[in-house]
């Protein structure tokens, strides 16, 4: 099973535990554990799918994180394998082509990519900073509404 969350409804029906999932929810009445009875208001669907849809751009964003992280690193390291290099020329890759390039080059071109990827991770973090709040702004919203028959959380 992916890791993006299971938003469903839990609905008491006929002492069973059932599923809705968050994508084909009909605006109906849902029965809470207590035995009270709670509208789902095409609202509240709106809310489901919104939460969903940022659930996902959550993961997307973690991922590409990760990946701009371990670029920087390999940013880090190859500065710090050209300080320790004797040579005036080395070969850097373009592509999938090594050219020889100076060495003053090389390292000016790393320091922009490193830049450049720095800029991107921050771009990033604060997408998930805003994501983040989002989205438990809409669990308040949800779990305001409809108690312990909803599940934001994931497994």
């Amino acid at each position: 099973m992916s890791n993006i969350a299971q938003i469903s409804l839990k609905v008491m029906h006929t002492g069973k535990l059932c599923r809705v999932s968050n994508h084909h929810l009909p605006a109906s009445i849902m029965q809470q554990a207590g035995g009270s009875e709670t509208e789902v208001t095409w609202e509240d669907q709106q809310n489901i799918n919104k939460f969903g849809r940022l659930n996902n751009r959550l993961h997307e964003l973690d991922d590409e994180i990760k990946i701009a992280k371990e670029a920087n690193e390999n940013f880090e390291d190859a500065s710090n394998e050209l300080i320790l290099t004797d040579e005036e020329v080395v070969r850097f890759q373009i592509g999938e082509v090594f050219c020889h390039v100076a060495k003053d080059e090389v390292e000016m071109r790393i320091e922009k990519m490193q830049e450049t990827t720095t800029k991107h991770l921050e771009k990033l973090t604060d997408e998930k900073e805003s994501v983040l709040a989002e989205m438990a702004n809409l669990k308040k919203i949800l779990y305001g509404k409809f108690k312990d028959s909803i599940n934001l959380e994931e497994d």
